[in-house]
């Protein structure tokens, strides 16, 4: 077993404690609004594949998309959305792996609800789902999620150039991986 296959078992137990307050749980139909509040953050929409302006149509059909095969949740604070995170696994002989989408609100970066999330998360995939290989892709500028990715274990298997058109250029993203062992 390699020093990386062995680190997000690690990272799990030691992860840094939620912030006072805040509550993690499931994704419910009546949160839509507020997630679609959430998304259109200019912070939050940057680290996105999202356009300016999504309404809350996109976020119910974005939502229902999701399917049974993963897992979405929210953190809550004071009793608003300030992050949400989440998981869809692959079919067939992809079964095994799952893309990881997750995104904190923009006052709310740097204090842990990140951390929160991607704990549960993983814990989830790991333990309830079976997932052995988790992915996503996160920009190359968005060193904070790639640290946090890290620190979780992912690792960078590419470069993908000119992944998306975001403010005017091309945005390059790397394409990261955790794989359980």
């Amino acid at each position: 077993m390699t020093s990386s296959q062995a680190h997000p078992a690690n990272t799990l137990k030691n992860a840094t404690k939620k912030p006072a307050g805040l509550l993690i749980r499931a994704v419910q139909s009546g949160d839509i609004d507020a997630l679609t509040v959430l998304t259109n953050l200019p912070g939050y929409r940057a680290g996105t594949l999202r356009r300016p302006y999504q309404n809350s149509e996109l976020t119910k059909r974005w939502l229902e998309s999701q399917g049974p095969n993963g897992l979405n949740i929210v953190a809550v604070l004071e009793g608003n959305i300030i992050g949400v995170a989440g998981f869809k696994c692959f079919p067939g002989r992809r079964s095994h792996a799952a893309e990881l989408g997750m995104g904190v609100h923009d006052d709310h970066q740097k204090r842990g609800v990140g951390t929160a999330l991607l704990k549960e998360v993983i814990d989830a995939a790991d333990n309830w789902f079976g997932v052995r290989r988790l992915e996503l892709t996160v920009y190359t500028d968005n060193e904070q999620a790639i640290h946090l990715y890290k620190k979780f274990g992912f690792e960078t298997e590419g470069t993908l150039r000119a992944y998306a058109f975001r403010a005017g250029c091309y945005a390059n993203a790397l394409y990261m991986a955790r794989l359980r062992s």
